[in-house]
């Protein structure tokens, strides 16, 4: 009866917490204002502006917030808040929260510095907003997202919704089939640690002119990041880790896109990788330095001179695919290092010591195997797959005769898949390592594909053919 007293009790609160407007749709928030704002209406363009915060803080858009929020989880900030606190933290402050933003005294708290290890040995750092905070950085983008989506670039696909990256490869596809074949492959230094923020407040606001949203953006910029309890601040960065970030990050580059298009470059941008396309290698030195100084000098962002490249197709890498040519069309590939990182997930997924299951290693596997298939699934790598079979097959026959760790199990066993009592006696017994073993013909014999598909682990041959049909 507790229990069921305490479900009902926070069913009620989070159906009061917010109050969603049932009459909303999904997709873009198209918050509300004092007045019915109609998304093709020129003539409400000003008001819809003048009246941005109040649309970002009404009832229903800060509730899709609470909700994205919660259903993203994700690591707490500084104050240790979790996702699932924040139902009942917003239930009994959100009218000062929202209060507290309208007169100007909200004061966001500094990020949560993490950092994610690079392939290259370096690290990629995040900035985690506490929970309360990303429930307002969400709401501002609720708003904001679908004004930007107007003014974004067709050539621009990372972090925007609706956009893949296998569209973005698609592009550069049609870019190289039609003549562009030699490459400006552009690296943009620590992009999101140098973006300037008097450049990036000067951007956005030309857009919005509501002042109160601006300077709650500005006050998000300059919260600062905590690194081992003290707090730092700069002019500088827009940590990754918070729901705004991606769309700032757009909005800076945003700049460039609309410089390249004006030049006529052919470009394809995901976040901070730009590719320039053109039909020649000086053509490309030509076009490089052209842009530069708008980067450095205009846009106020860092060109990593010795990382960017200009060379053909079939030499670059580009959200972890390879290009090569057959018969004059442009092909995908798997680059080298995309297999390197599966390997090393299979090999942690099925370590001989890692305390898994059989069913949640089966599990992992699967998992592992539909995500990276789906992923490189533009790439012509029929060989690939079946080479990664017979890898993952042998992976597992070595996990599986240690799982046979007693001589008398793995007598059992090799007896009941059909090995005479003799040669079962003998292998059973052998002092050959475990990963020798697994590449012996007498468990390609026993612990056959046929036995793993019976087992329903997938294939990675059988579904690559499944989703290219």
């Amino acid at each position: 009866m507790k229990v069921t007293e305490e479900t009902n009790k926070c069913r009620k609160q989070e159906e009061t917490c917010c109050q969603k407007d049932t009459a909303e749709q999904e997709g873009y928030g198209r918050g509300h204002s004092f007045k019915r704002i109609t998304e093709n209406n020129t003539t409400n363009t000003n008001r819809q502006n003048e009246w941005m915060l109040e649309r970002i803080l009404s009832s229903n858009n800060l509730h899709r917030a609470y909700k994205k929020v919660k259903k993203n989880k994700g690591e707490g900030g500084v104050d240790g808040m979790k996702t699932g606190e924040l139902l009942a933290y917003l239930t009994e402050h959100q009218r000062e929260l929202v209060l507290s933003i309208r007169n100007g005294t909200y004061k966001p708290q500094p990020v949560r510095r993490v950092e994610i290890p690079k392939d290259n040995g370096k690290t990629r750092k995040l900035g985690i907003p506490t929970v309360v905070d990303r429930v307002i950085q969400q709401a501002i983008s609720q708003v904001l997202v679908p004004i930007y989506e107007r003014k974004f670039s067709d050539n621009s696909y990372g972090f925007r919704p609706h956009r893949s990256t296998h569209q973005a490869l698609l592009k550069c596809q049609k870019n190289v089939n039609e003549g562009y074949q030699y490459v400006v492959d552009l690296d943009l230094e620590q992009y999101f640690d140098t973006v300037n923020h008097s450049k990036l407040i000067q951007i956005l606001s030309e857009t919005i002119h509501d002042g109160r949203v601006i300077s709650l953006i500005h006050k998000f910029l300059n919260a600062g990041v905590m690194i081992k309890g003290i707090r730092t601040t700069n002019d500088f960065g827009v940590p990754q880790g918070g729901p705004l970030s991606p769309l700032l990050a757009n909005v800076m580059l945003n700049e460039l896109d609309k410089e390249m298009e004006a030049r006529n470059h052919r470009f394809v941008r995901y976040a901070d990788d730009v590719i320039i396309f053109c039909k020649s290698r000086r053509s490309c030195e030509r076009t490089y330095h052209n842009i530069l100084p708008f980067i450095e000098k205009k846009l106020r962002l860092k060109v990593n001179r010795e990382k960017t490249m200009i060379t053909h197709i079939r030499n670059i890498k580009f959200l972890s695919y390879g290009f090569y040519l057959y018969e004059g069309k442009c092909k995908f590939r798997v680059h080298p290092k995309g297999v390197q990182k599966l390997k090393e997930k299979i090999r942690r997924i099925t370590g001989r010591s890692n305390g898994l299951s059989v069913e949640e290693r089966k599990k992992r596997l699967n998992d592992t195997v539909r995500g990276w298939v789906n992923y490189y699934k533009l790439a012509d790598m029929k060989s690939l797959v079946t080479r990664l079979d017979q890898w993952t097959r042998r992976r597992m026959r070595m996990v599986t005769w240690k799982r046979w760790k007693r001589v008398r199990t793995r007598f059992y066993w090799l007896k009941k898949l059909g090995i005479n009592k003799r040669k079962a006696w003998e292998w059973a017994n052998t002092r050959k390592g475990y990963w020798r073993i697994s590449g012996s013909h007498i468990l390609a014999r026993t612990l056959t594909n046929e036995l793993f598909r019976r087992a329903r682990y997938i294939s990675f041959l059988d579904y690559y053919l499944s989703v290219r049909s």
